[in-house]
């Protein structure tokens, strides 16, 4: 238990840094170069990954690579760097915060992995908490944002469940190493065809990429892909609701924007979302109340007082 607990924490690593990337990318990278932007933010992450690592995909892992690296990698760094231009740090951030739901859809549909209920309920409280955000942040909310970061939100969330599908025999670095540097090798001719010469880089840029490429890429992205094998869909995907709490927090702490009691009550509902949605919390409050526990297991939704499987107690195999 107390090892699960710690994986909690590793993997809320991951939407903090990313929740603090629409910040840095939205006031220190080069604007208009959205895809210098994601070539400069995935190759040089992958490639110091892949020092580490050592390897290099065999057989079908070819093809593999570069579809999770476009799902994942290119097209979503591609549209999550439109979307930070395009619309306020708290604002892009909380639309990613619908991912866990369509996660865990796709976990069912295609791995037939059934959420356990109180996930669900956390994740629509969550999605209620956005509801909140984005009907009452209606200043600077562009259109063509909104659809960016939608599709980012989908096109990721359908890569990582395939990268479940796919990866559960490779190492979290080397599958990881391998997605961001096919995303990156893919962005290399699309970004000189459409944004031709890179842009000139200042020293508060180099810093900004130094940050998204270390921190909010190469971290990140291994912490998130090591907290979904060992803590699965459910769990991991609602501490993802953290990437909308520090967007916002960094937003009104750092760029000033403001926030109206409407709203505080949607990061409140966000919160609520995450603690509701892990059953070591829940299991612990309960314990502390001398409240009985039940479990539910995932094959069967909604189905109380069922023993958990070894294979929910030792985690979905991911990556």
């Amino acid at each position: 238990m107390e090892g699960k607990f710690r994986w909690l924490l590793i993997v809320a690593i991951a939407p903090v840094a990313w929740g603090s990337n629409y910040y840095v990318t939205r006031n220190f990278l080069p604007a208009d170069y959205p895809l210098y932007g994601a070539l400069f933010r995935a190759l040089p992450a992958g490639l110091l990954l892949l020092i580490f690592v050592r390897k290099l995909p065999s057989g079908s892992w070819w093809w593999k690579a570069l579809i999770l690296g476009t799902l994942n990698v290119a097209a979503f760094f591609v549209l999550i760097y439109l979307a930070s231009q395009l619309l306020p740090s708290s604002i892009a951030a909380t639309i990613m915060a619908t991912s866990p739901l369509v996660m865990m859809g796709l976990a069912w549909l295609l791995l037939a992995e059934r959420p356990m209920v109180l996930q669900c309920v956390g994740a629509v409280f969550g999605v209620a908490g956005v509801a909140l955000l984005l009907g009452t942040a209606s200043n600077g909310v562009s259109t063509p944002g909104v659809l960016a970061s939608v599709a980012a939100m989908l096109l990721s969330s359908c890569g990582y469940v395939l990268s479940k599908k796919w990866g559960a025999e490779l190492e979290i670095l080397t599958l990881t190493s391998w997605q961001l540097v096919a995303g990156g090798l893919l962005l290399i001719p699309v970004a000189i065809g459409f944004e031709g010469a890179p842009p000139a880089l200042t020293m508060p840029s180099l810093l900004g990429f130094g940050y998204v490429t270390v921190i909010a890429t190469a971290v990140a992205f291994v912490t998130w892909f090591a907290g979904l094998r060992h803590l699965g869909f459910g769990s991991a995907g609602l501490l993802g609701l953290l990437n909308p709490v520090t967007g916002v927090f960094l937003g009104v702490v750092l760029a000033g924007e403001l926030l109206n009691g409407q709203q505080v009550g949607g990061l409140g509902m966000v919160f609520f979302g995450i603690l509701i949605g892990q059953p070591l919390l829940t299991q612990r409050f309960r314990r502390a109340k001398g409240l009985p526990i039940g479990g539910t297991t995932p094959g069967q939704f909604g189905a109380p007082g069922q023993a958990r499987t070894a294979r929910e107690d030792r985690g979905a195999t991911i990556r």
